[in-house]
């Protein structure tokens, strides 16, 4: 078996490698009809004046094709904003887009070779590696020097993973032209689902969907026996495939909108965006269907599916975000910060994110209804900041990149909107704790070890309290990991929820029932 294991990590880095070299393969060669062919017929006349220098030329690299590209766009937009002619100005990117549609070379020519050969060697690699994973070990898991491991231990190899995430992200979100030839290797399949080619979101939430079914094998594998973790890991691959993968594209391939109906508004922030609401109105009744459903969810499925299973009922069982932290992540669980100081900082962030996303949305309806006579097109600025800010930056680049440096629920403990209106109505009116008995509790220290979310599960376990947590994604991986079964997972009356006992926060002038 360890041979096998030595075979999956070779295959891995094969994978990896070619993955990170294929960005950089080929050529880029511009003419009239390629421009024309990308770019949206207002712009075609213009681009062609701009670019018509670049027809002809073979550019050996992409960095030489985008810089050339970005010179003379960027110099023809200056000139206009200068002589103030903003209505001849060219709002619009097209960067990806054209370097995508210049590209020539083995890549364009041979996508799904080049996917077998990065994508396909990595997953083939990672389950060779995880498959064998945990044979003749006893049921459970043990805190068996996890936090000497170079990779799970802000190591070195988690340094360079984590940097590689990030790296990754920042290209994705604001510099895609850079992955033309990854965002190549996806297209027939793209074309296949939806009947289009593939755009970098696509590339993204195929590796993502990926990541989450080959990582929650290894939940498989890690956690076998404990039939609530098999359950929940089967749910998450269920629905980031289905839901959030798969269907969103069929959607398109029927001339609907793009729609991933297990995402919730605050946390599917662009709900109620005028493209959106203009979309889903005009697709007849499958668009108002999901116009319904979406504000069905969010003013009675979310209150009432919370009230009686807490906010695991999504957070561990249905969004992507926390499939994700659940499957890829979970060799960074233990690195989430138990300290105060963190949990007060979580506090106040992700509740003012929340307040953020209810008054942008708030702004954005109020403004829509008025026909922008509210705010005009200083909306698009509200959207923009907020994309940038929480959209990308938080929930994208810190969120996932930051995985080996703080764990793997960054986003869903400090940041995520959904989790905090989900928190809010778990803390205060739902029948889910988890339930201590501290008779039994012989101080170990592993549910606090692997709680992904900050709590300290220790000091109410010794203490025999329930814990009511407005942060707890009921995860139950506590539970799953505790020597003595201290640990439950219930949904009982709402009496006697509460200990009517004050937790002491830092010293004991300073007391506070959670």
């Amino acid at each position: 078996m360890k041979i096998l294991q030595k075979i999956g990590v070779l295959l891995t880095i094969v994978g990896l490698v070619i993955f990170t070299v294929t960005p950089f393969l080929g050529s880029y060669q511009l003419d009239e009809a390629t421009t024309i062919a990308a770019t949206k017929d207002i712009h075609n006349e213009a681009m062609v004046e701009v670019l018509r220098p670049m027809f002809g030329k073979l550019y050996t690299s992409n960095f030489a094709f985008i810089s050339s590209f970005k010179d003379y766009f960027n110099s023809y937009n200056e000139t206009l904003k200068s002589n103030q002619e903003w209505d001849k100005v060219i709002w619009d990117d097209y960067s990806f887009s054209i370097t995508k549609a210049s590209s020539i070379g083995p890549v364009k020519e041979h996508p799904l070779i080049f996917l077998s050969l990065s994508i396909g060697l990595t997953i083939l690699g990672g389950l060779l590696y995880i498959l064998p994973l945990y044979r003749g070990v006893p049921d459970g898991i043990k805190n068996d020097g996890i936090f000497f491991s170079s990779m799970m231990a802000r190591g070195w190899l988690g340094m360079i993973t984590g940097a590689y995430l990030i790296l990754f992200y920042i290209l994705l979100y604001w510099f895609p032209e850079y992955l033309t030839n990854l965002v190549l290797m996806v297209d027939p399949i793209s074309i296949f689902l939806s009947g289009g080619p593939a755009s970098q979101w696509f590339l993204y939430g195929f590796i993502y969907s990926f990541a989450i079914v080959v990582m929650g094998l290894r939940m498989f594998r890690k956690y076998k026996g404990n039939n609530y973790q098999l359950i929940r890991t089967t749910s998450v691959m269920f629905f980031q495939l289905s839901f959030a993968f798969i269907l969103p594209e069929i959607l398109v391939l029927f001339n609907k909108p793009w729609h991933d109906f297990k995402n919730i508004w605050p946390l599917d922030y662009s709900f109620f965006y005028e493209y959106r609401l203009d979309g889903m109105i005009n697709s007849g009744a499958l668009g108002m269907f999901m116009l319904i459903f979406g504000i069905l969810l969010i003013v009675i499925g979310v209150p009432l599916f919370t009230y009686f299973y807490g906010k695991r009922w999504y957070c561990s069982w249905v969004c992507g975000c926390g499939g994700l932290a659940e499957t890829l992540g979970d060799p960074y669980r233990q690195l989430s910060d138990k300290s105060v100081k963190s949990w007060q900082i979580e506090r106040y962030l992700i509740h003012g994110v929340l307040v953020f996303a209810v008054v942008m949305t708030g702004l954005t309806i109020t403004n829509y209804f008025m026909g922008f006579e509210l705010l005009g097109q200083a909306t698009d600025q509200l959207h923009s900041i907020y994309g940038f800010a929480i959209g990308s930056i938080f929930a994208g680049v810190v969120g996932t990149g930051f995985y080996p440096f703080m764990g793997n629920r960054v986003w869903c403990r400090f940041g995520c909107p959904l989790a905090a209106y989900l928190g809010l109505v778990q803390r205060f009116k739902s029948r889910f704790r988890i339930t201590t008995n501290g008779g039994q509790c012989i101080s170990c220290g592993n549910c606090s070890t692997y709680c992904e979310m900050g709590i300290d599960v220790r000091w109410y376990a010794q203490r025999g309290q329930n814990i009511v947590r407005s942060s707890c994604v009921g995860c139950g991986v506590c539970s799953a990991v505790c020597p003595r079964g201290v640990l439950k997972l219930e949904n009982g009356d709402e009496e006697g929820r509460i200990n009517d006992m004050p937790i002491i926060i830092g010293n004991d002038s300073v007391k506070a029932k959670l």
